[in-house]
């Protein structure tokens, strides 16, 4: 995979990660452990994605 390649991926899961924080913040009684991971999550990508681009 090239690094581009790498870049888009890790891009199209920090993106799909925000829907899913979203959508669980949306229901009426949001699991606070879930949205406390996906975040989580998210800023390990985001900065993964950081370190490839610099």
């Amino acid at each position: 995979m090239t690094r581009l390649a790498r870049i888009e991926s890790l891009k199209n899961r920090h993106f799909r990660i925000d829907q899913q924080i979203v959508s669980e913040g949306g229901r009426p009684r949001p699991d606070e452990r879930v949205l406390m991971c996906l975040k989580l999550q998210k800023l390990r990508l985001k900065e993964e994605i950081e370190k490839m681009t610099a």
